[in-house]
């Protein structure tokens, strides 16, 4: 991709599979306020979308074709459902030199560690946990055979900590139970020590959490932030905050080997979110950001942490 940054091989390491599994679990929570007809459908007019269809191959075709329109290199999408790896998965092999798969993952379930075993096994590159949402701390023994799977495969652990929006529940007016309480970045401390080779990634650069990520970021090496999203969680911090101000501070503890650039892109035909790739490149031009740092940050740091 050619930017005021010159040419840069850009992989987004954030966006997600909203696939059909995904979608069906609103059309079940709403179907009685839904057409009777074509529940489906009364769905897609409502949100104002491009649902899926069940092939989820054509749904990762979708996402290549943004990827071409906007000269993207590869994309991270991640299932956003657990026990939704076989659509993503799908995605990913029919696409395998531009989809990286990720799931998400519920640990609290009987079956987590031989469905983690699974996934990576059949060729997904990343574990994507949601402390808040599904009611745990990181730190657990029962995660613990989680992270063991996670460095035999060489994937990534994502964890979601910090201020947590699910857009489209919100949008559809149905409650999201999420429990800040296991929101804390600090929980990953010991975790991070405890498997120095796994690479673990904290999205948003800890959502509303800074100084707590810049501190675990500061002791374990293994532990990197992504750029996602348009980080409206600033308007939460006491002192007025921007972006410049967070990539600076995530540069001077991270460096510029630990930042994975992201989007959060989520649904159709909205599709990839190019304003978000823009403001972050102004904003790296305008710190003064060397190239081949920045070129790091958009790309270079995922190929090396999966060997691309």
């Amino acid at each position: 991709m050619k930017t005021e940054l010159g040419e840069m091989r850009v992989i987004d390491a954030h966006a997600h599979f909203f696939s059909y599994p995904f979608i069906m679990q609103f059309v079940e929570a709403l179907r009685p306020d839904l057409p009777k007809d074509d529940p489906y459908r009364g769905l897609a007019e409502r949100l104002g979308w491009e649902l899926p269809t069940p092939d989820h191959a054509a749904l990762g075709r979708r996402w290549v074709q943004e990827m071409d329109k906007h000269g993207l290199d590869r994309m991270v999408l991640m299932a956003s459902l657990p026990g939704d790896e076989g659509s993503v998965l799908a995605a990913a092999r029919a696409f395998s030199e531009r989809i990286i798969g990720y799931f998400m993952l519920d640990p609290t379930t009987p079956d987590a560690v031989e469905r983690t075993a699974r996934a990576l096994a059949e060729g997904l590159r990343g574990v994507c946990l949601f402390p808040a949402m599904h009611h745990f701390h990181v730190w657990e023994k029962a995660c613990y055979p989680l992270y063991e799977a996670a460095q035999a495969a060489g994937a990534i652990v994502f964890i979601h900590f910090g201020i947590l929006k699910i857009g489209v529940r919100d949008k559809l007016g149905l409650p999201s139970r999420f429990d800040m309480r296991f929101s804390n970045p600090i929980d990953l401390h010991r975790v991070a020590k405890d498997f120095p080779a796994v690479t673990f990634v904290m999205p948003h650069f800890g959502c509303g959490f800074l100084r707590e990520a810049l501190i675990v970021g500061d002791q374990c090496a293994n532990v990197c932030v992504d750029t996602s999203s348009s980080n409206a969680w600033v308007k939460t911090m006491p002192n007025p905050l921007s972006l410049a101000d967070v990539f600076r501070a995530a540069l001077r503890v991270f460096g510029p080997e630990r930042i994975l650039f992201g989007t959060d892109s989520t649904f159709l035909p909205r599709g990839w979110r190019r304003d978000i790739f823009d403001g972050q490149v102004q904003v790296l031009k305008a710190l003064e950001v060397p190239t081949q740092e920045a070129r790091l940050i958009f790309g270079g740091n995922l190929v090396r942490l999966l060997r691309l």
